[in-house]
């Protein structure tokens, strides 16, 4: 493929397919902007009076884009996005063409939700369900269709996506988070809002290999293949010169996603041969989120562009490095204070240390339901391995800030900073704390890097809105405890004092979570059991948490999710995870049965007619048939196990059931299946083994 690079102006492209407040500004009128920006700021519902103003505003300016359609771009329960067309063309007088886009339109849609899962929330026989927009969330357009972000609820309210209750979470932390920032001094803050940044690590490989895979195509990951005889293990790739043909595709991503107003900041080849990361800047909240989903589109879209398929998998080839998506995490009050940032100013550290101590606190009271937000039928392949974080939740602070800590639980001087000998006073004093404090330790779960915290266990296939409204809710929660027994206190020294004891208190019954060492060690999960962390090893039993009383009771006091919805979603993932796993089983049996088995046997056939034409039979042919025999017969009955360990597990009837015997009988045989399958594919001959290997896929971009 030629690739041709042009020079393009950034800042003139730059949010150009977005109705951002510098275009709302140009085409509204002034009246109405300021209104649109109040609501936009108060998140709430669009006046229906400027709602016909704003519509046919937008519509221009769409069609001036080249727009021809709008949709209510929202994000369902299956964790991608999803959009309706309708075409602004309508049939005016004396049978004319009329554009037409109204504020109800705008506002408000109403798509066949019966084919979106909804976990009982709407009777089958139900197909209405309902999008809203999001007002602060910018409209775009993409593909010559304006978008419109919206959530998505059923007829009685419930919601149908991950958007609301994240939205919702947003609302409720910044409330606690104003409450605590008010409480310690600062009137100033009026609200708070989080910043998020998304690391997305994605693979590529050539468009020819992938159309040959059927588990790339049904699945997004090999079933089977053995690694290259070259892994990543000098470690040449990461950080390495990236391919032009690459190279034009990242430049091409850079291009669109600026034009939608996101971004796009860094980019480099990763860890494992053929993988590549894309970083933004970060953004608030529910916008980073959006954003990101529309990023792994672009990505998926663009690369068939160049010859390649994009592979969002969490695990797509067995012996290297998956993919996850870091989820940095930070709250920012409305004028633009950093709640994580140690401050200039000594008097500032009490903040600061309020707000690390509610983080620990919230961290260890949900583990699990940290640990479920980050799960998905792909992540099960990676957590745990020697690549990402471990299922053990912990927080790894780095010895400077830990140091602190223990110095306010043991009410002791600690000196802070070797060149300037400057001691830190838990009750007085409170020296500077430096921005650069610490190293990433890349083994942690969740990790404090000088300013946000960063949570590494976020799947690259995943859609970043539950982890957020779980990060949200848990610090709401925290904080409003915190600021609980702060209320009432007259003088700001005393408040400032009894922080300080909250924060003893706090890093005392939870510093169980802390933990500086290597997570990957055997020595770390003895050591997480003796101190009761919990080790969830599956996605399907961390559902499991959804029906605990404690997480019923976090999600519904606050009004993030109501009981019914939280049944849903838990009957939702388990689903999910059988109808994911029950592809992969059809498609392992089809691979086997019509690539590798036929495979073999011509194979086995073609030494056995050699052999028979030898005046001696070489060794070499003796040994292979063996070999071949042995491999079709293990092959052939460890495919008949697994199919009737499958069929049983789907006879259970019960989804949590069916998951759980998937997860401990069908995936160990469908391993086992794999190993007889991986050793023939390393003695197997070209001629007749015509799968793509590990070696064509991650190394060929010519």
């Amino acid at each position: 493929m030629e690739v041709r690079c042009t020079m393009i102006n950034v800042p003139e492209i730059f949010g150009e397919n977005v109705f951002n407040e510098n275009v709302m500004r140009e085409k509204l009128p002034k009246e109405v902007f300021k209104k649109l920006m109040k609501t936009i700021e108060l998140g709430a519902s669009l006046d229906v009076s400027i709602a016909n103003v704003v519509a046919n505003a937008m519509k221009d300016w769409a069609i001036e884009k080249g727009a021809t359609h709008f949709t209510h771009w929202f994000q369902p329960l299956t964790g991608g996005t999803a959009e309706k067309h309708d075409a602004f063309i309508e049939p005016g007088a004396n049978g004319q063409p009329i554009s037409r886009f109204s504020g109800k339109m705008l506002i408000k849609g109403e798509p066949d939700a019966s084919s979106f899962p909804s976990g009982g929330l709407r009777a089958t026989f139900e197909a209405r369900g309902y999008t809203y927009w999001d007002v602060t969330s910018p409209v775009f357009i993409k593909d010559n269709v304006l978008c419109i972000p919206t959530v998505f609820v059923s007829y009685n309210g419930e919601a149908l996506d991950r958007k609301e209750p994240l939205l919702k979470s947003l609302q409720v932390l910044s409330k606690a988070a104003t409450r605590v920032v008010n409480l310690l001094g600062d009137k100033e803050v009026k609200s708070c809002d989080i910043s998020v940044g998304l690391e997305q690590e994605y693979f590529l490989i050539d468009l020819k290999y992938f159309q040959r895979r059927l588990d790339l195509k049904l699945c997004g990951r090999t079933l089977f293949g053995t690694p290259s005889t070259k892994r990543q293990e000098l470690d040449d790739h990461y950080f390495g010169a990236i391919p032009p043909r690459v190279q034009a595709f990242m430049k091409e991503i850079n291009e669109e996603l600026w034009k939608l107003g996101i971004y796009a900041k860094t980019e480099h080849n990763e860890v494992a041969p053929g993988q590549f990361e894309l970083a933004p800047i970060f953004s608030k909240g529910n916008i980073a989120v959006d954003q990101n989903q529309l990023t792994m589109d672009i990505l998926r879209k663009t690369a068939k562009k160049y010859g390649f398929a994009c592979l969002l998998h969490e695990k797509p080839f067995e012996g290297i490095n998956g993919s996850g998506k870091h989820n940095n995490y930070s709250i920012i009050t409305d004028n633009g204070q950093n709640l994580f940032d140690p401050g200039k100013k000594p008097a500032e550290n009490i903040r600061f240390l309020t707000f690390i101590s509610a983080f620990i606190r919230a961290v260890d009271e949900y583990p699990v339901l940290l640990r479920l937000s980050a799960s998905c039928c792909g992540n099960d392949h990676r957590l745990g391995a020697d690549e990402a974080p471990p299922a053990i939740i912990s927080i790894y602070l780095g010895s400077y800030i830990e140091d602190i800590l223990y110095s306010i639980y043991t009410n002791q001087k600690i000196k802070t900073s070797k060149e300037e000998n400057t001691e830190f006073n838990p009750v007085s004093g409170l020296s500077y704390i430096p921005h650069d404090n610490a190293d990433r330790n890349r083994t942690s779960p969740v990790a404090f890097t000088g300013n946000k915290f960063e949570f590494r266990m976020l799947g690259s296939s995943m859609s970043a809105s539950f982890t957020n409204t779980v990060l949200n809710t848990i610090m709401a929660e925290s904080l409003n405890d915190i600021a609980d027994q702060l209320e009432g206190i007259k003088y700001l020294a005393d408040i400032r004092e009894k922080a300080l004891d909250i924060c003893r208190q706090l890093i005392h019954e939870h510093k169980r979570i802390l933990f500086s060492g290597d997570g990957y060690s055997k020595e770390w999960e003895k050591e997480a059991a003796r101190r009761g962390l919990p080790n969830v090893s599956s996605y399907i039993e961390a559902t499991e948490i959804l029906k605990d009383p404690k997480v019923i009771h976090l999600f519904t006091s606050n009004g993030v999710y109501s009981e019914k919805e939280l049944h849903a979603n838990r009957l939702i993932m388990a689903e999910q995870y059988d109808r994911m796993m029950d592809i992969e089983v059809r498609t392992l049996i089809e691979m086997g049965r019509k690539d590798v088995l036929p495979a073999m046997s011509a194979e086995f056939d073609f030494y056995a007619e050699a052999a028979s034409k030898a005046k001696k039979c070489p060794k070499f042919f003796e040994t292979r048939m063996d070999q071949l025999s042995e491999l079709i017969d293990n092959t052939y009955s460890a495919t008949e196990k697994m199919t009737t360990l499958w069929k049983e597990a789907n006879e259970t009837g019960d989804d949590f059931e069916c998951g759980k015997k998937i997860y401990y009988t069908v995936v160990p045989a469908m391993l086992e299946l794999r190993k007889y399958i991986d050793r023939y594919e390393q003695i197997a001959s070209r001629n007749f083994y015509k799968l793509p290997l590990y070696e064509e896929m991650l190394f060929d971009f010519d």
